[in-house]
């Protein structure tokens, strides 16, 4: 890492800053066409010529405007008759449209981002080849939403490890090792990074808001409400930033961000001397990801100002907002171990109880045990989780997914078996990974994990509404998000297009290639195909055939002739699958 001013990494990397933007709103385009673009605008923008003299933010600001209207004034280019709609709109309106083109294909990441790490040496002592800028390419059309500070970031971390690497004698080895991490910390902040965008556009300024102040207090809960507030308002208004894609923008907020964050670390938090001391772009990456700080010894007593004061609802209605968000900040650090949805409901109850009691004679006796009230919110939300870790604990991880297949196929049948499966496994993959730790931590991992999987399925409501159960789950509270799918039943709405066992039941000797873990998957399916034919029946009848399916494969997989054994066994299966299915279908009309 080279030390340099933040100037200079500026002007440095402003290239790059530029190529990021546009390969993230253009990401079909190859990569010299990307250089190419962001060459062209440099030379638009004026302000961005004299850098040294002009204001940076200008340059910013007119680099989005020059960018747009270039596209346009472009149809040719690039296929992008696509954006032509947006093309006849105008500043915000046009920028909106232009995002709305992203495609964030979350599960397509895990493709590796360099395919063959055995070459990387060899090309870029062939070519020539600027490896930070070539990866900052590969990542920002793979990861619209992912900031540009980010951006910058990884692709000098992957810099630095391919230049270490290409001197190792095993440097294959070496590159696996080292540019693992780095793709799963990309995969990893992307979701994060596109989750706070759709918060700020989906819900209104003050969820954002909210969010933000939590998020600021848990890292810093010994900086005094004034300056939470203050950060709160410069951190939300930097991710709009960064969400509308204007990574010079972005990148110059950062690093103002940053320096005022190290420049006042004695009263923000005592975690970040040794980020502080970083240069330029690690500095801002390292604090983000740094641990909270300690958790300061806070009086009850004022917490009990909110809701066992006299003029609680005077305060409420002279000056809610910044009376709540005071009580947000005061409960935040006193509650560093509960995820930010969890605050959330309690921010949203405790609004709740002053908007009922505030119009009632005696106030004080109705918002008096708020406490209680407060309580009752995480217990629920510890119940849920607890219920969930137990299931999977009972059930063994095969049988849990088998019933999270049942539960959800119920709950969202419009969704394609493939979708229901990925779905539910990511599901599962936050109970292996949250479930196994102590109680207080279980919570907080799995809302923190499950509230980004959920808000992928919101996304895709939101371009293909699944049902009316789900899009009231998507749009009514973010708090409320998890409560409201775990309480969601069968979608009584939903009509299957008839279908029989021998169409749901396919079986090819091709399974016999097939991995467990992809056996399993077509298990699944399959048990979603059912559900989706006979949502009333008991989960036993589904779970009894896909066990039977699993059993099949792998005793036709061992057999002399297995063709004779997949045809013979094959309609034997059939059989019994449409036998319990009218048999299932009879007792729920007699029930």
């Amino acid at each position: 890492m080279q030390h340099v001013s933040g100037q200079d990494h500026l002007e440095e990397n402003l290239g790059v800053s530029v190529s990021i933007m546009v390969a993230q709103f253009l990401q079909d385009a190859a990569y010299d066409q990307v250089q190419t673009i962001a060459k062209e605008l440099l030379n638009l923008a004026e302000k961005c010529k004299r850098l040294k003299r002009e204001s940076p933010s200008e340059c910013a600001h007119q680099l989005v405007a020059a960018f747009l209207t270039h596209i346009c004034n472009n149809q040719g280019l690039l296929n992008s008759h696509v954006f032509t709609d947006c093309c006849k709109m105008k500043t915000a309106a046009r920028l909106r449209c232009f995002l709305s083109y992203k495609k964030d294909d979350a599960d397509s990441h895990d493709t590796p981002l360099i395919p063959r790490p055995e070459l990387t040496c060899e090309v870029a002592e062939e070519n020539n080849v600027s490896l930070k800028e070539r990866f900052s390419y590969e990542i920002s059309r793979r990861h619209p939403f992912l900031y540009g500070p980010t951006i910058l970031t990884m692709s000098a971390c992957y810099e630095t490890a391919v230049q270490s690497c290409c001197q190792e004698e095993n440097k294959t080895e070496c590159l696996r090792t080292k540019l693992e991490p780095i793709r799963k910390y990309i995969r990893g902040i992307s979701a994060r990074h596109h989750h706070l965008c759709e918060i700020g556009t989906k819900f209104n300024e003050k969820v954002a808001s909210a969010v933000e102040l939590i998020l600021l207090t848990k890292k810093q809960p010994q900086a005094n409400f004034p300056e939470i507030a203050k950060l709160t308002m410069d951190v939300k208004n930097l991710h709009e930033t960064c969400c509308e894609g204007n990574t010079l923008a972005c990148a110059l907020g950062r690093r103002q961000l940053m320096s005022y964050t190290c420049s006042n670390q004695a009263i923000l938090s005592s975690k970040f001397a040794e980020c502080c001391e970083q240069p330029e772009p690690f500095r801002g990456e390292c604090i983000i990801n740094s641990e909270n700080d300690d958790k300061p010894d806070l009086s009850p007593l004022l917490l009990t100002r909110f809701t066992e004061d006299w003029s609680v609802c005077q305060q409420f209605s002279s000056n809610q907002d910044s009376f709540l968000q005071e009580f947000l900040y005061e409960y935040s650090r006193r509650h560093l171990e509960l995820a930010v949805p969890v605050i959330l409901r309690v921010f949203e109850t405790y609004k709740r109880v002053l908007e009922k009691c505030c119009k009632l004679e005696n106030s004080l006796e109705c918002h008096q045990p708020g406490k209680e009230v407060f309580q009752k919110v995480i217990l629920e939300s510890r119940d849920h989780v607890k219920t969930y870790c137990d299931l999977q604990k009972q059930l063994g991880s095969s049988s849990f997914q088998d019933r999270l297949t049942v539960l959800y196929t119920k709950k969202a049948p419009q969704l394609s078996a493939q979708e229901l499966v990925v779905f539910v496994k990511k599901m599962a993959a936050v109970a292996r990974g949250c479930c196994p730790l102590r109680d207080e931590l279980q919570l907080a991992c799995v809302e923190d994990q499950t509230k980004l999987i959920l808000g992928e399925l919101c996304r895709r409501h939101g371009g293909k509404p699944v049902n009316a159960g789900v899009g009231h789950c998507c749009d009514d509270s973010y708090a409320f998000r998890k409560p409201c799918f775990d309480d969601l039943r069968v979608d009584g709405t939903y009509i299957s297009p008839p279908l029989s066992c021998d169409q749901a039941i396919s079986l090819e000797e091709d399974l016999c290639q097939a991995q467990d873990e992809e056996l399993q998957m077509e298990k699944q399916k399959l048990l979603s195909t059912l559900v989706k034919q006979k949502p009333h029946a008991a989960e036993d009848v589904f779970r009894s055939i896909g066990e039977n399916f699993v059993q099949l494969v792998e005793k036709c997989c061992q057999a002399q002739r297995r063709d004779v054994c997949f045809q013979e066994e094959g309609l034997q299966l059939i059989t019994r699958c449409q036998s319990l299915l009218e048999a299932s279908s009879s007792q729920s009309r007699l029930m």
